[in-house]
């Protein structure tokens, strides 16, 4: 590839500019975490393009791309501009020619294992991207971007990405996203004045209590030690396997509307119930063992995007990029006999949990007291409390939403993509993400402590047992 070496002089000013709060957490001696993102193509890749592409496209969409994190005399950290050798970030791994898909299916495994588990080197730019030219049951070739997750979080990645990408039928035209709502009908009914004041007491109280809960979980309370967390230490530097499922999102919506749900609602109860559907096939002594799904929100004050342009619009930079979440604390429901002949439950079950919890103002009370442990005691010890809450919950679960039409980059049509946040310290990590009306599920577990198939298994079972029940009522 063609040496190339960017100046980025002009997208920001010389003076150092201040990582953000959740940045520094992020990126700390107790915490290192990635995201990992892998588009599909649909033919061969050709690479001769590359550094062109991330230097037209790719770079001049946010500052944050080429730039460092630095520390100035006070500890602070800042972002600072740096010159950006590109080919220092493109990565094209060999590996033995002429074997079928599967092979290379378990090559792309193992190398996302290895590249989950490395550091970005110290004076680059937090992020590269790798090239896969192999053939794997998915795709003609993979491309892979690994980002660091103090650039931003998922909504903030996303944007960035797509933006990079066209629509495949008509490239004049933006992508666009299918609208979503957080309200089912029921919601919409007209409540009386009782009501609401009944509502509001209940949501004073459920915020206590969440919050409550919430400092324990992430202090002294660990989740059971079960098939699907080992409670490892050091379990985020520990190798994973990665695997795929697609849903028809025709189909769940169908789940949706019989069940008066939503889509989120049906997603986390098919999760739930196939977790323990697996936990129970595994080890029946622990299949109800204490585990705590960590739900990831979140909290810009939008109500959704309908175009990439809307979420990397610069007007709206300090809106829209970043990291701005939080998250829930969200118990996974026992299983029990009733499950397996009214698999509905489990969803009714999440959306029971979830709409609580999104109603209290836990979320808002947990991101003050981040806050406040950063003022009076420092980002490492924010991020050492962050790290206790992931540590003692049994998984976390994150969502995003895609496009609706075929997208293409430098003419390579994609033909699916998914991601996957890495350096977790949990032994499992689930994420989805909806494209041309399929739901993709990615799950990332510690090796050699869960069987891919398995759990792959058991969450295609809970989504048929949830789809034929749903259906019949």
């Amino acid at each position: 590839m063609q040496h190339q070496k960017i100046n980025m002089e002009g997208l920001w000013s010389d003076d150092e500019v201040p990582v953000s709060p959740t940045g520094q957490y992020f990126n700390s001696s107790v915490l290192s975490i990635s995201v990992l993102s892998v588009l599909e193509s649909e033919i061969p890749i050709d690479d001769s393009l590359a550094l062109t592409l991330l230097k037209d496209l790719f770079l001049p969409i946010n500052p944050r791309f080429s730039s460092i994190m630095v520390e100035d005399n006070n500890g602070v950290k800042q972002w600072k501009k740096v010159f950006v050798e590109l080919q220092d970030h493109v990565n094209v791994p060999t590996f033995p020619e002429g074997k079928f898909p599967e092979f290379y299916d378990a090559c792309l495994n193992d190398y996302l294992s290895k590249i989950a588990m490395e550091s970005f080197p110290k004076g680059r730019p937090l992020w590269n991207i790798h090239i896969i030219k192999y053939p794997t049951s998915n795709a003609a070739g993979s491309l892979v971007f690994k980002l660091h997750h103090a650039l931003g979080d998922g909504f903030s990645l996303m944007g960035a990405l797509l933006s990079c990408l066209k629509r495949c039928d008509n490239p004049g035209l933006p992508l666009t996203f299918p609208n979503f709502q957080m309200k089912t009908d029921l919601d919409d009914e007209k409540e009386t004045v009782f009501n609401r004041l009944t509502k509001r007491f209940s949501t004073v109280i459920n915020s206590a209590s969440d919050f409550g809960w919430s400092l324990l979980k992430s202090s002294i309370l660990q989740d059971d030690k079960t098939p699907i967390r080992s409670g490892t230490e050091g379990v985020e530097f520990l190798a994973i396997n990665l695997i795929t499922m697609s849903f028809s999102l025709d189909q769940i919506k169908e789940i949706k509307g019989k069940l008066g749900v939503t889509i989120n609602d049906v997603l986390t109860g098919v999760i739930f119930l196939g977790t323990r559907l697996y936990m129970d096939a595994t080890s029946q002594e622990s299949r109800n063992g204490v585990s705590t799904a960590l739900v990831l929100l979140n909290t810009r004050n939008i109500g959704g995007y309908t175009s990439v342009a809307e979420m990397v619009d610069a007007s709206a930079a300090e809106k829209q990029w970043g990291n701005q979440f939080g998250f829930l604390h969200v118990s996974v429901p026992e299983l029990n006999g009733t499950e397996y002949s009214n698999p509905t439950q489990f969803v009714y079950k999440a959306q029971k949990i979830i709409k609580r919890k999104r109603e209290s103002a836990a979320v808002f009370l947990t991101g003050r007291l981040l806050e406040t442990v950063r003022r009076y005691r420092g980002p490492e010890a924010t991020a050492q409390y962050i790290h206790s809450t992931l540590n003692n919950s049994s998984m976390t679960i994150s969502n995003m939403i895609g496009p609706l039409e075929r997208m293409s980059l430098a003419d390579h049509p994609i033909k699916g993509f998914y991601f996957m946040v890495v350096g977790v310290p949990q032994s499992l990590t689930i994420t989805m993400v909806s494209y041309m009306k399929v739901v993709r599920i990615a799950v990332g577990m510690e090796k050699g402590l869960m069987d891919p198939q398995k759990f792959k298994s058991s969450v295609e079972s809970a989504f048929d047992m949830i789809y034929k029940a749903a259906v019949r009522s």
